[in-house]
């Protein structure tokens, strides 16, 4: 029952702020409403996210299918949200093979030994850039149209979540106008994968982060220290639905996200985890790290990458 609470009272608190942005005549109180409704979406994201891993409600077959219209209209179709999102917890911190589902992480060595065109491709998806229109680079493209074209027959709702979206950006325009368009679904949409795709980048991207190669990987140690435990104010806990707890979250992905605080709490083993904020200060030195210096063992920036190419891989 719980589990259900939190469903339903989410998704309809999102219904009443998404009403809010037509029917609000104030021009401001219809904004607020549209940012409320991106964090609203974000918060029944990460529940969709929980639901994906058996956490929640693993035998309805109604929340099975409410999560599966849910994927598609959050542009996460199941079957390449399980897939991926899979493979990253069980590669989580590796050096080859995390990126899959994740973000790719190079060596020092590696970036300076590769070509131009990699070195863009690499630094273009970590780009701070990419991860705010996190929208249309990591979702409509990177979670839909990309799987799709790789795979047509296993990932067709990929194409479906493609048009189901745009249609809705189609009605929306014909019946209220390209302000309601903005406003009800842009830009709630812009909001849930802004914060979305960075909370999932720094989660693993932090200053304090480790990174293995795969004889010296345990699972243990990939979620201890190189999974972070992002502090945030209890409103902000809400709406992210204590994703923040995310090294609790890869020890164990059945805990239903409702309990993470308590485990944190009770496990002594995790009681000193690797602590990232969303201060403006913490969210510039994690979008700085690119490449993993092997000889420092640890994220380094750009300028300090070029300075000479380590005798290591």
């Amino acid at each position: 029952m719980e589990s259900w609470w939190h469903i339903l009272s989410t998704a309809l608190l999102t219904l009443v702020s998404l009403a809010g942005t037509h029917w609000n005549f104030n021009p401001l109180a219809r904004m607020v409403c549209s940012v409320l409704s991106g964090l609203l979406l974000l918060r029944l994201f990460v529940i969709y996210h929980d639901h994906q891993h058996h956490a929640i409600l693993p035998r309805s077959r109604i929340a099975q299918g409410f999560m599966r219209l849910f994927g598609i209209f959050a542009l996460s179709p199941n079957n390449v949200w399980r897939s991926s999102h899979n493979h990253h917890h069980n590669h989580n911190s590796k050096l080859r093979g995390s990126h899959i589902g994740s973000f790719p992480i190079m060596t020092k060595r590696q970036y300076l030994n590769s070509t131009a065109a990699t070195r863009w491709k690499y630094l273009f998806t970590r780009h701070p850039l990419t991860i705010l229109f996190g929208y249309i680079f990591v979702f409509v493209v990177g979670m839909c149209i990309v799987p799709f074209l790789k795979n047509p027959k296993r990932n067709y709702d990929g194409l479906i979540a493609v048009l189901l979206h745009a249609a809705i950006g189609v009605a929306i325009v014909h019946y209220w106008g390209w302000m309601a368009l903005l406003l009800t679904q842009t830009l709630p949409h812009f909001v849930l994968y802004a914060f979305g795709t960075y909370l999932f980048y720094a989660q693993h991207n932090f200053p304090s982060v480790s990174f293995n190669d795969k004889f010296g990987w345990t699972h243990d140690k990939a979620a201890a220290e190189s999974s972070s435990f992002m502090q945030t104010s209890r409103l902000m806990a809400w709406f992210t639905a204590n994703i923040g707890y995310h090294h609790i979250h890869h020890l164990n992905s059945r805990i239903p996200f409702y309990r993470l605080p308590q485990v944190s709490r009770e496990l002594p083993e995790m009681k000193a985890p690797r602590v990232t904020s969303l201060h403006p200060g913490e969210i510039f030195r994690c979008l700085r790290l690119k490449v993993w210096d092997v000889e420092l063992q640890r994220m380094v920036g750009l300028d300090q990458a070029m300075r000479k190419p380590s005798p290591v891989a």
